[in-house]
């Protein structure tokens, strides 16, 4: 895509805020103005649409992308989303121990425990955890005390959350991230234990170390969209 404007700005527009583009306003796919209820992140979308080149793609405007998501997606489908998240954290990568070697086993339950006893403070849900791969048969009714805490959020949480989740593998550290407890490169690195515990011992993994980043920004951005999208 070419860039067609010179200038950016946010307008109040009822109880929202829209993004101009020069005069005209920022449009959804669809044709719809895009227009949100927070001013810091109407502001950080203005502010990335000043910043693109003259050849810009999607990728260039991460914000955009999520407040669109927001509104498009997880708005109509609020609950289905709420029960597609609830299902990582009945299969939260945190409950999934490797089974060896001995020091990689204990470095994950050193690591990650500490985020069970976080979240039963929190929720009142105790995990169960185990090594290896098998599946967990974890409480039935955690599902609905997950379901309940999510259904809480607007769309614009659960649009954040719904890229940080499966990035993470652990609705557990993306929940620990979206009260502050936890910093997205604390949660990358809490999620990628094992791969960067193997890497000391055989050396780093260029093409691994790659993936990681991009997960590490989709996650900061995600995080900071949602930290954006408070009132």
């Amino acid at each position: 895509m070419k860039r067609f404007w010179s200038g950016t700005s946010v307008v109040p527009e009822g109880l929202d805020f829209a993004i101009l583009l020069d005069r005209r306003p920022l449009k959804l796919p669809g044709g719809k103005a895009l227009a949100v209820p927070f001013h810091a992140l109407a502001e950080a979308i203005a502010a990335e649409w000043a910043a693109v080149g003259v050849n810009f793609t999607p990728d260039d405007l991460p914000l955009t992308r999520l407040a669109t998501t927001a509104q498009n997606r997880v708005r109509p489908q609020h609950e289905d989303i709420t029960a597609q998240l609830a299902a990582y954290g009945m299969n939260d990568l945190l409950c999934y121990r490797a089974d060896g070697p001995p020091g990689l086993a204990l470095h994950e339950a050193e690591a990650w425990q500490p985020w069970l006893d976080w979240l039963e403070r929190r929720l009142g849900i105790r995990l169960l955890s185990r090594s290896g791969v098998m599946p967990l048969e974890q409480a039935p009714e955690y599902r609905e005390v997950f379901i309940a805490y999510l259904r809480q959020m607007d769309e614009y949480q659960l649009a954040g959350l719904g890229v940080i989740v499966p990035a993470l593998g652990s609705l557990v550290l993306a929940l620990a991230l979206e009260t502050g407890e936890l910093t997205p490169d604390g949660a990358c690195q809490c999620a990628s234990l094992g791969e960067l515990w193997q890497e000391t011992r055989w050396g780093f993994d260029g093409e691994a170390g790659a993936r990681r980043q991009g997960i590490t920004e989709d996650v900061a951005v995600s995080a900071r969209f949602m930290f954006l999208c408070r009132p």
